[in-house]
């Protein structure tokens, strides 16, 4: 077999950690070196970032693997100011850096440490906007020199470790991003449901105890010292409740003054109940914030979980109905769910009796929000949602009722009906000389696309009103993607046969990588509303959403941005290059007949101080 040259080797690298993520890493790195330890013939070498904060470098992945490595490992973190010459010496550095025999420290440092008489090494800086970041390492024993022209490949192979590191950064800030609570760093829901559903799995020890805890009146908090100390307060509160449970126990936060605490111990009833008073007293005790020494009661609704018998659904609904009855009392009482409380959350609330009906007796009807072209207020698509005209609490959007129609098997009903209704409004608008240039956009739901009959309903449904494919773009979710690829890749190839567009909604939540976008024949994809409505406010978001725009425009996908609701967040998109979407600033979800209007004119005047638009762009 032919030798690889050393374009060749660098190509091969580049397409090793093409679709490298933060899971594979480590393994994927450790076979590259592998590679270049066979074609440089060195014995050994190595991948380490720098860590600014702690002044450390840390290792990555090593080849070939040292055999009875201590505990802990020496070499797994070393600190600048404590290591030997040569590790002080590539801090900062920036160019190739070799080490001969006549390193007299180092050597005796080598000597001392495995008995070698001498080594030579190189270690090449990887570098992010001219600072280094890592090294990428490589070390012989006895005598090996280094040509120019293989130092010039070794720096371009350690780019493409940079880039990777960076990519890999920017994921694992995205999944923080979307598992983590912005105020206090806590879980947030997502996090939440995801370890409640490990812990309730079959074969995991229970009784597994579920805190669901109310802070007492801490709007009046907020109103006598304003809305930062009330957030103080709750940073306070929440760094008690890590500093006093153990390190392993889920702690999340979902909004205002609401937590959940799933202990790691199992727990029965009185257990639970104790553990439960612990915390509430624990979150008792005074805080001083704005100069003023406060507390706030908690109350708190207590419920167990039996794994492979009690959903998360269950155990959490049961939560937050001991906490109701907690809080029934006057507040700053706890409550287990009990078999009384049972028979009444049992009988379940009016939304849940009536919504089986509901798809069948017309008080469901369809809204849609405006897509629009940021630099012309051209409507470009317009996105259908549900709404429920309910007999006795008037207009519920889908928040109030989809999670149950999931958590009743109506999920797939619904969604047919969704997509039949779109596309009947849809064909009725174009046989009236509307919307010709306009795209449907319609949500699908998890049940939906793994339904096996999926791909032929949507057929039946373009052929019965006669719509052609690209005229329909169906949004899944992120986190379906990531959830079963396999299963979603196959319907969405059937889909793609008849030319109907795909989007990723709520991009940059479900921390998709960048094999996921390669694996799949999508179009678009539509920027979390989170990360958009804090454009102008936040640099995190601003450079996450810049880096989404990026990812897409690499992989030639269109980009959404959602939930525009400033000027500045929309001035913001157009600056990345993002000219498409909706949000309040642009329309809210409107009826039909509103929703008509808009189509007749063609566009939605806005206001947004932009640059005269250049009409040759395309509108991505």
């Amino acid at each position: 077999m032919p030798r690889r040259t050393l374009d060749s080797l660098v190509t091969e690298v580049a397409s090793e950690l093409m679709g490298v993520d933060a899971t594979t890493m480590k393994a994927v790195t450790a076979r590259v070196l592998a590679t270049l330890v066979e074609y440089f013939d060195v014995d050994f070498s190595y991948v380490r970032h720098t860590d600014r904060e702690r002044r450390a470098t840390i290792l990555v992945a090593e080849w070939p693997p040292r055999e009875d490595v201590p505990e802990p490992d020496p070499l797994e973190v070393v600190y600048f100011d404590k290591a030997d010459s040569v590790f002080k010496a590539l801090e900062n550095a920036t160019e190739p850096f070799l080490v001969t025999r006549d390193d007299a420290d180092y050597q005796e440092t080598i000597r001392r440490a495995s008995g070698l008489p001498y080594v030579t090494s190189a270690a090449v800086p990887l570098l992010s906007r001219g600072e280094s970041t890592g090294l990428l390492g490589f070390i012989k024993v006895g005598d090996r020199d280094w040509s120019t022209r293989e130092l010039n490949v070794l720096k371009a192979i350690a780019a493409l470790f940079a880039q990777l590191q960076a990519r890999v950064v920017a994921e694992e800030r995205l999944r923080y991003i979307a598992l983590h609570d912005d105020l206090t760093g806590l879980a947030n829901r997502r996090a939440l449901l995801e370890h409640m559903e490990e812990r309730l799995r079959a074969g995991s020890p229970g009784p597994v105890a579920t805190f669901f805890l109310d802070l007492d009146r801490l709007k009046a908090l907020n109103d006598f010292l304003g809305h930062t100390a009330g957030d103080n307060f709750i940073r306070s509160l929440s760094t008690r409740l890590r500093e006093n449970l153990d390190p392993t126990d889920m702690i999340a936060r979902l909004g205002g003054d609401e937590f959940v605490i799933v202990p790691v111990k199992p727990m029965d009833a009185v257990a639970a109940e104790n553990e439960a008073t612990r915390i509430q007293q624990l979150i008792g005790r005074r805080v001083t914030v704005g100069g003023e020494s406060v507390s706030r009661g908690a109350s708190v609704g207590v419920a167990l979980g039996i794994p492979g018998e009690t959903t998360v659904a269950d155990v959490l609904r049961r939560a937050d109905h001991a906490l109701l009855s907690a809080k029934s009392g006057g507040g700053n009482g706890v409550a287990v769910f009990t078999d009384a409380m049972r028979a009444q959350f049992e009988l379940q609330d009016d939304v849940e009796l009536n919504l089986r009906g509901a798809v069948a007796d017309g008080s469901l009807i369809l809204h849609y929000q405006p897509e629009v072209d940021l630099r012309t207020g051209r409507i470009v698509a317009l996105e259908a949602l549900v709404r429920w005209l309910h007999p006795t609490r008037g207009l519920l959007p889908p928040g109030a009722f989809v999670t149950v129609a999931e958590a009743t098997n109506l999920a797939g009903e619904l969604g047919r009906w969704v997509i039949r209704s779109a596309c009947a409004q849809f064909a009725e608008w174009r046989r009236r000389g509307l919307a010709a240039d306009v795209v449907m956009r319609i949500n699908v739901s998890p049940v939906q696309l793994v339904s096996l009959d999926f791909v032929e309903r949507i057929e039946d449904m373009l052929r019965l009103f006669g719509i052609d494919g690209s005229s329909i773009c169906l949004e899944i979710t992120e986190h379906v993607v990531v959830q079963d690829l396999s299963r979603t890749q196959v319907t969405l190839r059937g889909l793609k046969r008849m030319g109907v567009q795909i989007a990723i909604d709520d991009f940059g939540t479900g921390y998709s990588s960048l094999s996921h976008l390669k694996a799949l024949p999508v179009d678009a994809v539509k920027i979390d509303r989170g990360f958009v409505q804090r454009l102008g406010a936040s640099a995190d978001d601003l450079a996450i959403v810049k880096s989404i725009i990026g990812l897409a425009g690499s992989f030639g996908l269109g980009v959404v941005g959602e939930g525009v609701e400033t000027p500045v967040a929309a001035r913001t998109l157009v600056g990345l290059g993002c000219y498409r979407a909706q949000g309040f600033l642009i329309a809210r979800p409107m009826p039909a007949e509103q929703a008509e209007v808009h189509l007749a004119e063609g566009r939605i005047p806005l206001d947004l101080d932009l640059p005269r638009p250049d009409r040759s762009m395309p509108t991505r």
